[in-house]
């Protein structure tokens, strides 16, 4: 994925932590949510549910550990879980910021002090 492609996240505010999985796009997840035949991995971006540590869906996001699945969902399979974050959670698009170049410029040129 480039720096600036658009992407999609559902974002699930749990009792323990709060979690994020990464979709394709919202046509395939309101299809998923109401065709049965729609291949979960048709929707999710990604197989891997992440963690934000309580920061919300802006926070730095971490893959999401056995312990806080089973807390949070009552199980560890990662499929039972996604499911959840899918059906319950919230869809958030977003544009990722570009890369941007030197970001001390007072460092002169190529970062190299005089």
């Amino acid at each position: 994925m480039r720096a600036s492609d658009p992407s999609s996240k559902i974002f699930y505010k749990g009792k323990s932590d709060d979690f994020i999985v990464f979709v394709d796009d919202l046509n395939t997840l309101q299809k998923w949510k109401t065709d049965s035949t729609v291949p979960l991995a048709d929707v999710v971006n990604g197989w891997k549910i992440f963690v934000t540590h309580r920061h919300g869906a802006q926070g730095v996001l971490d893959g999401a550990s056995r312990a806080s699945l089973e807390n949070e969902f009552g199980t560890y399979n990662d499929e039972e879980c996604m499911r959840k974050i899918l059906e319950k959670g919230d869809y958030q698009a977003y544009s990722q910021r570009d890369r941007e170049g030197d970001t001390n410029p007072s460092n002169g040129p190529g970062g190299l002090m005089r």
